[in-house]
């Protein structure tokens, strides 16, 4: 089993009989999908029917001072690759999903959400002088909202430094925010063949070199090929940009896209950014019915482990969802790996 492959390339059973990381993973998705709040909650549910746990795969009673332990100490990378594993399955589900686009690339979408911590309890995490927090860093393909990278720092960590962590995939497109303007970051993307639709700081310094017509009917408000102008920025980014402006019928706001995708219409690029909005409902989701904003301990390793493991629960009832009719027990749903 690809789980136990993974507990392995860590050692992470090693001399911890009877409760094994396999244990330790079904009682921490049980917290996530059930909801409990503490560790006493989580013992004190999975103790009250003693019939469910050779179902479930428990060893016999937990107690959470043995769980407490296994988090603190036992790799958090052991879950990170579960995840990646049950990434690579949820996308072949939502691979074919209609984004409302004649588009066949796959497309995704980068973002970060802060969790806020209390700087006595996780002074690792420092973010301010009297408040800690740590930063979210994902990437989701928006087939499907499955997230394809997640990188957690602490609070004071910029935005834009997750981009040197992706690996691009040529052709792709990837969705961001202003937060992630930085011309010789960018520039990689052009290098890797993948591209880029991004908002414009206001105070961007580009010159415009040509325009071309749109239909103002469909809220465009205009499609040019612009060439950044200061010098330290065509150091970084030697290459044109297209500069696509776009109001909101709703809102009634003008915004201003840049790309290095050149074939696309106008209208198309305006979409693909608005598909940037499935990555806050991702966090609003997560944020709502997972437990990644109240922590079972308190150390680096036990926060990633919670995090990694309400992935692994987010990819299972996402997997679940497509192979199977909903709801599921959750011994079905831990079959899963």
């Amino acid at each position: 089993m690809h789980f136990q492959r993974c507990v392995t390339r860590y050692g992470g059973d090693a001399g911890v009989a009877p409760f094994t990381c396999r244990a330790q993973f079904i009682c921490l998705v049980f917290c996530q999908i059930t909801q409990r709040e503490s560790l006493r909650d989580i013992e004190a549910c999975l103790n009250a029917v003693p019939s469910r746990w050779p179902q479930l795969g428990l060893p016999g009673p937990v107690a959470r001072s043995t769980l407490a332990d296994a988090n603190e100490r036992r790799d958090w990378r052991i879950y990170a690759d579960v995840a990646r594993h049950l990434i690579k399955r949820a996308r072949k589900h939502y691979a074919n999903e209609d984004l409302g686009l004649e588009l066949s690339q796959p497309v995704y979408a980068l973002d970060s959400t802060t969790v806020d911590l209390c700087l006595s309890l996780f002074p690792w995490a420092r973010f301010r002088r009297a408040k800690a927090a740590i930063k979210l860093h994902t990437l989701i393909d928006v087939r499907g909202a499955v997230p394809c990278f997640i990188n957690l720092t602490d609070g004071k960590g910029a935005d834009v430094h997750a981009l040197d962590e992706l690996e691009l995939e040529a052709g792709s497109f990837y969705v961001m925010d202003r937060g992630y303007v930085d011309w010789a970051r960018l520039y990689v993307f052009v290098l890797a063949g993948a591209f880029f639709v991004i908002r414009q700081k206001r105070n961007a310094n580009i010159t415009r070199l040509t325009s071309r017509p749109v239909d103002k009917n469909t809220g465009l408000r205009c499609d040019q090929t612009v060439w950044l102008r200061s010098e330290s920025s065509i150091r970084d980014y030697p290459d044109k940009l297209r500069r696509i402006g776009f109001r909101d019928a709703e809102t009634g706001r003008i915004l201003v896209f840049l790309t290095n995708n050149f074939d696309l219409p106008a209208l198309s690029i305006a979409q693909l950014y608005k598909l940037r909005w499935r990555v806050e409902l991702f966090f609003k989701w997560i944020k709502s019915h997972l437990r990644i904003k109240v922590f079972l301990g308190t150390s680096r390793n036990a926060v990633l482990t919670q995090v990694w493991t309400a992935m692994c629960a987010y990819l299972i009832v996402a997997i679940m969802k497509k192979e199977l009719a909903l709801p599921q027990s959750l011994y079905t749903i831990l079959q899963v790996l």
